[in-house]
């Protein structure tokens, strides 16, 4: 295909860029042209989307096979860009959110679960779900039944600028003891980046369009799983202490969070990771074994150091206050 990526130099977007170049397909990026150099064999358009006749500047004279936008902010820069090219592409696939489903998230949920208010036009991005739906609904206004919104749910793997797996192999990297979010035992639904990738560019070739909630099958791992299977790929001297919600609400410890596992209250959230994804199973999504996605997101961290932190997040550094960690290691030790 000949595919343009609005973005194509973070996790997602880096993820598909690369996805695509080794399909063999003719990968355009139109970004900033800031944050890395283009891959080689990628022909780079520059223009800040937030400026509109830049953005036309950028496309004007070119068409598309495919079009992936991985927005995540001001649903109106969805809105332009797809109206610019509805008659210049085939098929505009837009990285949505899970979080586009009104909360709280019903158990079991599928694509047919309520949705928030969004509007395509909207300039504010301080509310992410909206914003998300409001670019789902820019999309749509611009391509119809020619658009695939893919509701992701927890996406991990290699280049990801959120958080949670660098974040985690970095505190075992330390060794020693470390404190866990009990129970062991809670189930975990999350995609590898590059699965989400795989999907995307063959959902594009052949046309698929709708939403689809795209994410790995319920019960398939535990986080007990993924932490354990962390230790082993990366060979860490490390003993994980399991700390239940109680003592880590008291102790102001927010872990179990960055998995969408707690909220601020110590409450656990329903419908976080059993979502129904029978319908992108169909439409032949796929998924690699835990194993690999730990171990090839560890040899990332190794070979290029750690993600910038995020503009719109707190930086990781943050997240945990290793003295009240320690305090509660030492009362679990008695």
């Amino acid at each position: 295909m000949k595919l343009l990526v609005l973005g194509g130099t973070h996790h997602v977007g880096r993820a598909i860029v690369e996805a695509a170049l080794e399909r063999g397909d003719e990968v355009s990026t139109l970004n900033r042209g800031l944050s890395r150099d283009p891959a080689p064999g990628v022909r780079a358009l520059i223009a800040d989307r937030t400026d509109p006749e830049a953005v036309r500047r950028a496309l004007v004279g070119r068409e598309w096979d495919a079009v992936v936008d991985t927005w995540a902010w001001a649903p109106r820069v969805v809105r332009e860009a797809a109206r610019l090219l509805s008659g210049r592409a085939g098929h505009y696939g837009y990285v949505s959110s899970r979080g586009v489903h009104r909360w709280p998230w019903p158990a079991g949920a599928d694509e047919q679960a309520p949705l928030v208010d969004g509007d395509p036009g909207s300039t504010d991005d301080a509310d992410y779900a909206a914003a998300k739906r409001g670019g789902e609904l820019a999309v749509l206004e611009s391509f119809g039944e020619r658009a695939l919104l893919a509701r992701a749910g927890m996406i991990l793997g290699p280049y990801e600028d959120v958080g949670r797996i660098p974040w985690w192999l970095r505190r075992l990297e330390k060794g020693g003891r470390v404190l866990a979010p009990a129970p062991a035992q809670t189930p975990l639904q999350y995609l590898d980046v590059r699965d989400l990738a795989t999907w995307m560019l063959q959902s594009a070739e052949r046309g698929l369009s709708g939403a689809f909630t795209v994410t790995g099958p319920p019960g398939a791992i535990t986080l007990g799983d993924l932490l354990t299977t962390a230790l082993e790929v990366t060979g860490f001297d490390t003993e994980l202490v399991w700390a239940p919600p109680e003592p880590l609400l008291r102790h102001g410890l927010p872990l179990g969070m960055e998995f969408g596992l707690r909220l601020p209250d110590g409450g656990a959230p329903s419908g976080m990771h059993d979502a129904d994804v029978r319908a992108a199973l169909a439409e032949g999504l796929t998924t690699r074994p835990l194993r690999e996605t730990l171990a090839d997101t560890w040899a990332w961290l190794q070979a290029e150091g750690d993600p910038a932190p995020r503009a719109d997040a707190p930086s990781p550094d943050t997240w945990l206050d290793a003295a009240a960690e320690q305090r509660l290691l030492d009362q679990l030790s008695h």
